[in-house]
């Protein structure tokens, strides 16, 4: 008999070990899938949320992010050559750029261009003069949640997104022009 209740308690031990290891695995499991699911989830960036970090050097040589632009608002506009709404808001972003950047406006533009030569010909072309930056990776517009073009984001001085556009913009428009000026 004595036999017996060893075998018993030997074998509900063993269960309760086993139980123990299949709860560990569980929850392992699940804590796994947590931080893949995090790492993996794509961030949207609005309006009023905080603006992501990033670092870049700009075509003349600036290191620019959204916490060191001079305390200035910021204007990040995603767009490539290839991308016709992009071509089509230039003339606008440039214009926008020569009305207020002696008032406290950075425009900056950041390419996801892989030619580097066609790039710099677009820039030559359309006479360009606000900063630009090449991000051939899209590591910046995918920390936004960008992943179509154009699309812009106005940041004030605290480092808020204030405004969000998504596609083109006429950027000399009255309604922007108004904006602007009240965030400056």
């Amino acid at each position: 008999m004595g036999s017996l209740i060893e075998l018993y308690l030997y074998f509900m031990q063993a269960v309760k070990t086993e139980r123990l290891l299949q709860t560990l695995i569980l929850l392992s499991t699940a804590a796994l899938g947590y931080l893949f699911w995090d790492a993996t989830e794509v961030r949207i960036v609005n309006v009023g949320d905080n603006a992501p970090h990033f670092e870049v050097r700009t075509e003349s040589g600036i290191l620019l992010s959204p916490s060191n632009f001079g305390g200035k608002l910021l204007v990040v506009n995603f767009w490539a050559t290839w991308c016709p709404p992009c071509v089509q808001e230039v003339p606008s972003l440039e214009a926008l750029h020569k009305m207020f950047k002696d008032s406290g406006l950075v425009v900056l533009g950041i390419s996801m261009d892989k030619n580097e030569t066609k790039y710099r010909s677009f820039l030559k072309r359309f006479g360009v003069t606000y900063q630009t930056a090449r991000d051939v990776d899209a590591k910046i517009p995918i920390g936004y949640g960008t992943f179509r073009y154009p699309e812009t984001y106005v940041i004030d001085r605290s480092g808020k997104v204030v405004q969000k556009i998504i596609s083109n913009a006429n950027f000399t428009d009255e309604a922007m022009i108004r904006f602007i000026k009240s965030q400056l």
